[in-house]
């Protein structure tokens, strides 16, 4: 049975903006449904990271315009893992089998029917396959958006059986601490870390409220607990609850990366109401030496 025409492509990928890979998705998308909006998500995904681009993909799920949603991280194209379009409600989302999407599919309200992509989606060139973003989930994304239906792609496969990646979660230390993993750093320098609202509810804190950050190796920074990045003053660190309601540190008009060096996957402790001497500041910090 044909699906509505849903009109709106959109796209996640690692590939970077403004490069030739996201030129040739426009190409291919404007050859084969000229009809179709297509929209650019994000580009930015570092490459190869795959729980990164899960997490950036699920944050877009409450604000995407139903339609299909192609998302292409992809470390594994050439090999057997499995390129799908999965249904989810009245959305779509098309990308490699390997967790990329399996957390957008729960915000969106779970996979409701799948299929493995095999026809339909002709290669341009006999034996590509390094490029299946191009060649392989555009071409089926577009199929959807014009309304073709589902199960035209490939044969059904139980959504049950899809990737899913092990969601970092923030956990407590005996001593009432809390441990975040940073999670991804965006392009303003904030860390966004696996804890949301409710740990920073478990540490008793409220705006305003002094806490120290510790990394593994042995630095102790100060910051304050806020709902803005102005809470504190210019150059200091506020841990806030970003627009994706995770718990996030972030400087006054600076780049909280610099202060603490650590890419995704490393891990603070968060102490809360911490003694926080006033001389242990990050190096990069250019204001005054005032607390925060």
């Amino acid at each position: 049975m044909a699906e509505k025409a849903a009109r709106v492509l959109t796209l996640l990928t690692d590939y970077g903006a403004g490069g030739p890979f996201v030129g040739a998705l426009h190409a291919v998308a404007c050859r084969l449904a000229p009809e179709v909006r297509v929209i650019d998500l994000d580009h930015s995904v570092p490459p190869h990271d795959v729980r990164v681009g899960a997490l950036r993909l699920e944050r877009f799920v409450a604000h995407l315009p139903r339609g299909v949603h192609v998302a292409v991280v992809d470390p594994g194209v050439g090999t057997t893992r499995r390129p799908v379009a999965v249904r989810s409600g009245e959305q779509f989302f098309v990308g490699p089998d390997n967790g990329l999407l399996a957390w957008a599919l729960d915000a969106a309200g779970g996979a409701v029917a799948a299929v493995e992509i095999s026809a339909g989606t002709p290669r341009p060139s006999a034996g590509a396959r390094t490029f299946d973003g191009r060649d392989v989930f555009v071409p089926a994304g577009c199929h959807l958006a014009r309304g073709l239906p589902l199960e035209s792609l490939g044969p059904p496969l139980d959504p049950a059986t899809l990737v899913r990646l092990e969601r970092p979660e923030a956990r407590r230390l005996d001593d009432g601490a809390l441990v975040l993993e940073v999670a991804q750093v965006d392009v303003f320098g904030n860390l966004q870390f696996a804890g949301d609202a409710r740990d920073a509810a478990s540490l008793g804190l409220v705006p305003g409220d002094l806490l120290a950050i510790e990394t593994a190796d042995g630095r102790r920074l100060a910051a304050r607990y806020g709902t803005a990045f102005a809470d504190v003053g210019q150059g200091d660190l506020v841990l806030l609850v970003d627009s994706d309601g995770r718990l996030a540190l972030a400087r006054n008009r600076g780049r909280a990366v610099d202060a603490l060096g650590l890419p995704p996957d490393s891990a603070v402790v968060v102490r809360a109401r911490a003694l926080v001497d006033p001389r242990a500041r990050d190096p990069h910090r250019r204001q005054s030496d005032e607390g925060p």
